[in-house]
């Protein structure tokens, strides 16, 4: 059931996001921008001169359905791999444990003073006069 949906809603994201470039792509330049650089004709568009303000509008509406589909297809991604590989998802898990290190601890090694530390680049020898 899970899986179906997400491919549903997979479709459902690639639909909206095509729709999104071909209205952004309709619109009205403001300005110089790229629609004159590529010999873009003045203020002519395809549906009329009040358009800018609808397509302003739908687009704002639109982008604002893609990325709440985006969101919800990354929570049903997320539980989806769980549900279906749960040694992936627990194998994740510990690698994130890992790397926290211990509790009480910041889970990076300390250095005894007078050991070169391999992150940062030797220094040079001073120069005795």
């Amino acid at each position: 059931m899970l899986g179906t949906f997400l491919y549903i809603l997979f479709a459902l994201f690639l639909i909206i996001g095509v729709f999104l470039i071909l209205l952004i792509l309709i619109q009205k330049g403001r300005g110089g921008g790229l629609a004159s650089a590529f010999g873009g004709g003045g203020g002519n568009t395809a549906f009329g001169s009040k358009t800018g303000d609808v397509l302003t509008w739908a687009t704002s509406i639109v982008f604002g359905i893609f990325i709440l589909l985006a969101i919800l297809f990354n929570i049903v991604a997320d539980r989806y791999n769980a549900e279906n590989f749960p040694a992936a998802a627990a194998a994740s898990n510990q690698a994130a444990q890992n790397k926290q290190g211990p509790a009480g601890t910041t889970g990076q090694e300390t250095v005894p003073p007078g050991a070169h530390d391999p992150a940062l680049p030797p220094k040079a020898p001073a120069a005795t006069q």
